[in-house]
């Protein structure tokens, strides 16, 4: 099974999904009302922190996907498949939007090797966009120092990214 079976098939059925994506903010509401001024303690961070995992590495990928499919694909914003690429973004934001009301998240186990890894697939899509991008032509015209030092400050994202991933 391809990937892009496995997204029309999802669109297809799209009832699991549509209840896992509900889900999530849901419970971080219902967490909130339950623990209040609890969330920074033991059970209520690890709940918060199986929330954030679970609603951000598939919106992680869809956003990843979505930038993907915009600027090496060049798809048309006709054909956003609504469950599979806004969905779990949609859901993403307003769950951790929802965990930073409650509780903060530097106290979520785990949150800042989300965003580091974030960092890290940005600066990956940058360094890709932009060798896709570059031809021999417009390389000539760009002075030499000038694609050096915008090498040398992708790089330094990159580093910065991996560190606070695996830090």
């Amino acid at each position: 099974m391809t990937l892009r079976a496995f997204f029309d098939l999802v669109a297809e059925n799209p009832f699991y999904l549509l209840v896992f994506f509900l889900l999530l903010p849901f419970t971080a509401i219902l967490a909130g009302w339950l623990g209040r001024e609890e969330g920074h303690l033991s059970p209520w961070k690890y709940l918060y922190s199986f929330l954030v995992y679970a609603v951000s590495v598939p919106g992680i990928f869809a956003l990843t996907l979505n930038i993907y499919l915009f600027l090496f694909e060049r798809q048309s914003i006709w054909d956003l498949n609504l469950y599979t690429q806004v969905l779990p973004v949609v859901s993403m934001i307003a769950t951790l939007l929802i965990i930073k009301k409650n509780v903060s998240l530097d106290a979520v186990p785990g949150f800042d090797r989300l965003s580091g890894l974030l960092i890290v697939i940005f600066v990956a899509l940058c360094i890709l966009w932009f060798i896709d991008r570059t031809r021999i032509l417009v390389f000539s015209y760009l002075p030499v120092s000038q694609a050096f030092l915008i090498f040398l400050a992708l790089l330094f994202a990159l580093m910065f990214g991996v560190r606070r991933a695996f830090k």
